[in-house]
């Protein structure tokens, strides 16, 4: 039996971004919209061994000029940015952490895989200098709950914390999670999204012997082609999205400025294969008709998809097929775009930086493009909004992310 939608309603008031195409929400927003690569060869380390050599990295970034100097030696990159894109969110809320009730304040970010340069870094230490060399702080630094529970500390959030871990649908559920803490009545404010950094020797040697990523290495800012008929693996991305979710009740008794609404979420499994999504689309429909069911939204009202869109030959095509399947022929009426052609895929982020776009197409009226498609897939024969990023008069957005062990996450966003 399909959920029904829930009497307290989940509103999106503060955004935060660090991601390759810039290090807040208005410079990533405006290069996203302006059809922008993040893609280059890979300076973090040298890939010449490797079979793909390119990444969506956020450069120039010092998380020493956004933190606390020794906190950020004691975490992983991986917290840095959900940590600084955190902090950003709560800004743009215009809320006073210091005036709210702590006990009803929760954290929840996700990751798919966590503190991979500290494993990089310190499983050389222990190797190259003896066991007793390995840091104190490598576990701390390493586990994934690490984002959310430094978040706590800084705000004070004493409410639901935890991370989510469920490959690259970790975001989104962690943002559908924080929306049910919302709705149960646990919390008031939730702090959610998703960050990932895994451009790292080991993540990208164990990435390359699956075959999942490209090895387009002399054109990466065309290599993320979603859609495209030359597609040949995803791109590895970098960063983070956070979101503040609000009660409506404690947004408006506040005055807060409101994005839109989170008004759907469903989870679900394919229970196919371990890294292939179902080739007929059959978890990710239920995910979407669940989700949309949750939002009381007949499908017909959705104007946007913002798709999980990897440029890898078989998502793109299943999850066209599934978008058919729910949305019948509005499906063609319905601009589908995937940022990851921009952004590169950010695995366990990905859900955060997607919904941080969901918020901004509603408030803005403006959708992104799906850029690189040259040689569009007979069988992916929807508008894509290839490379010109369009204006339209959008009321009701769904998102979708899928990932390894055949996890489904959708989420509905609407216009306040």
């Amino acid at each position: 039996m399909d959920p029904v939608p829930s009497s307290r309603r989940v509103v999106v008031t503060g955004l935060g971004a660090v991601t390759a195409l810039g290090h807040d929400t208005d410079s990533f927003w405006a290069a996203l919209l302006a059809g922008t690569p993040g893609v280059d060869r890979v300076s973090h380390f040298d890939p010449s061994d490797y079979p793909c050599q390119i990444g969506a990295e956020v450069r120039d970034w010092d998380a020493a000029a956004h933190m606390d100097p020794k906190e950020t030696r004691r975490n992983d990159r991986s917290t840095h940015f959900g940590f600084v894109a955190a902090g950003q969110a709560v800004r743009d809320s215009g809320l006073d952490m210091a005036r709210e009730d702590g006990d009803r304040i929760g954290v929840i970010i996700g990751s798919g895989i966590g503190g991979m340069q500290t494993h990089d870094t310190q499983i050389k230490v222990m190797f190259d200098r003896g066991p007793r060399k390995v840091s104190p702080f490598t576990i701390p630094s390493l586990i994934i709950n690490m984002c959310s529970g430094l978040v706590a500390i800084e705000y004070g959030a004493r409410g639901p914390n935890f991370g989510v871990v469920s490959a690259c649908a970790s975001g989104t559920h962690a943002l559908g999670e924080a929306a049910h803490a919302i709705r149960r009545g646990e919390a008031d404010i939730m702090i959610a999204g998703g960050s990932e950094a895994t451009i790292t020797p080991f993540a990208y040697a164990s990435f390359c012997a699956m075959k999942a990523m490209s090895t387009r290495n002399a054109t990466p800012r065309t290599a993320s082609r979603p859609f495209d008929r030359t597609r040949d693996g995803f791109v590895m991305g970098e960063g983070a999205g956070i979101l503040i979710l609000e009660s409506l009740e404690h947004a408006q008794a506040r005055g807060a400025r409101i994005y839109c609404e989170l008004a759907g979420y469903a989870a679900t499994c394919d229970a196919f294969h371990i890294t292939q999504p179902d080739p007929e689309g059959r978890g990710l429909s239920l995910a979407m008709r669940r989700a949309l069911a949750n939002a009381g939204a007949a499908p017909e009202e959705v104007d946007y998809i913002n798709a999980h869109g990897t440029s890898t030959p078989y998502n793109d095509r299943f999850e066209t097929l599934a978008i058919k399947k729910v949305f019948g022929e509005h499906a063609r009426k319905l601009c589908v775009s995937s940022t990851k052609s921009m952004t590169g895929h950010l695995l366990g982020a990905a859900g955060g930086i997607e919904s941080v776009i969901c918020a901004k197409v509603i408030q803005t009226g403006r959708i992104p493009p799906t850029i690189n498609i040259t040689e569009p897939d007979p069988e992916c024969d929807l508008d894509y909004v290839p490379d010109v990023a369009r204006t339209a008069r959008v009321r009701t957005v769904l998102s979708n992310n899928l990932g390894f062990g055949g996890q489904n996450a959708a989420v509905v966003f609407r216009a306040p």
